[in-house]
């Protein structure tokens, strides 16, 4: 896996995007568009996950990039529960909901990759490469 320089190039970013994009047009072409409750936690999950994508690389170390990975998750599982009850109130088809969970299922898997990845990198992220270079520089100095 290569290393980002910003958060727009990271693939699930852009799949979590996307995904925001056709819940806001599923919305806007069926009756979830007047339950408003439903409609505002669908849009704010939906929008959480890319959102948290691009806060937790933003914070520049892994472990707060993984912390936000989780709470992606979280809003992916959130939007999946949704979906379900816009099914239930028939708001949508049992085609959209399966189309939905497909896509919500890849994004998480995919999520769950990169925790993995970042899990066992040696990289702790940019805000630590001027500590560890300097700490790095001072013990070659030493011996």
């Amino acid at each position: 896996m290569a290393t980002f320089k910003k958060f727009e190039e990271i693939e699930v970013w852009q799949k979590a995007r996307l995904l925001d994009l056709d819940i806001f047009k599923l919305i806007e072409e069926t009756k979830i568009c007047k339950d408003f409750k439903l409609k505002d936690q669908m849009l704010g999950s939906s929008g959480s996950i890319m959102d948290n994508i691009a806060e937790g690389f933003g914070r520049g170390g892994n472990r707060e990039f993984i912390q936000f990975l989780y709470i992606s998750k979280g809003s992916c599982l959130e939007l999946m529960s949704q979906s379900y009850r816009a099914f239930d109130r028939k708001y949508i088809t049992e085609p959209n909901l399966n189309g939905l969970l497909e896509k919500l299922q890849e994004i998480n898997n995919k999520i769950g990759s990169l925790v993995s990845y970042l899990s066992r990198s040696d990289i702790r992220g940019p805000k630590y490469k001027q500590a560890d270079t300097k700490r790095l520089n001072s013990e070659t100095r030493n011996n």
